[in-house]
């Protein structure tokens, strides 16, 4: 009320416990940078650090079950002089040799592994998506269309460059680029499309890498035979 003093005094004292003293400036009607979640937060070490621990002993020792169990499927030994048809990596690198069969060996073995590598290190630094607002949020018509236009702009890309069309990273392109137009042109979207709605342009970026690289491995392990032609599992003994 006006013409009240103030419920505080200013005083200078050494004895802190006896005249304890909290003094907060704000200047320019500004708040303070506070930043509280509400969200539970507990130390690394133990409670991280023991769960990963138990989880690297559950997966290694189904690896050791695995391995007493099923034989692994090595064929015979190794001869200098016989190259087997096809020449497969391990499964983990078959993605890297599947897009040999589209590019190049250095456009697929040198520059797309060193971009992906370079954005891993480079995007950390930038201030994008802290927020991870959903994608269909500000729902205008140049969301959508840009969108779109980098949907076709990749897949020009992508068939101009190859020596064939590349439908392991075409096809999982276009299928998040339909996934991300109903949240965009629906009035009010529930359910499955409430939830496709509320997801991040980061999680759709990081999906279409995912389906991408899932497919040129399967591929690449299970429908790669003799000449690396497409072939059935069962057919010629692939896997």
């Amino acid at each position: 009320m006006t013409g009240m003093p103030p419920p505080f005094a200013l005083d200078v004292g050494e004895d802190a416990r006896r005249t304890p003293v909290r003094l907060v400036v704000i200047q320019d009607e500004r708040r303070p940078a506070v930043d509280e979640t509400g969200e539970p937060v507990v130390m690394t070490m133990p409670h991280l650090l023991v769960r990963e621990l138990l989880a690297l002993l559950v997966f290694s020792l189904g690896l050791v079950l695995l391995a007493i169990v099923v034989d692994a499927p090595l064929e015979e030994m190794a001869n200098p002089l016989k190259t087997p048809n096809p020449a497969k990596a391990p499964w983990y690198f078959l993605g890297l040799q599947e897009l040999l069969h589209y590019y190049p060996p250095v456009i697929s073995g040198v520059l797309m592994p060193a971009a992906v590598l370079v954005a891993l290190v480079v995007i950390p630094y930038f201030t994008v998506n802290l927020e991870r607002r959903p994608l269909a949020e500000a729902r205008r018509p140049w969301v959508l269309a840009s969108l779109w236009a980098g949907v076709a702009a990749l897949t020009v890309v992508l068939l101009l460059t190859a020596s064939h069309p590349i439908w392991p990273v075409l096809v999982p392109l276009w299928l998040v680029g339909a996934l991300m137009t109903p949240p965009e042109i629906w009035p009010r979207p529930r359910g499955i499309l409430g939830w496709l709605g509320r997801r991040s342009l980061a999680f759709w970026i990081f999906t279409w890498f995912l389906l991408a690289t899932t497919a040129l491995t399967v591929i690449g392990v299970l429908f790669r035979g003799p000449g690396w032609a497409y072939t059935l599992p069962w057919r010629d003994g692939i896997y």
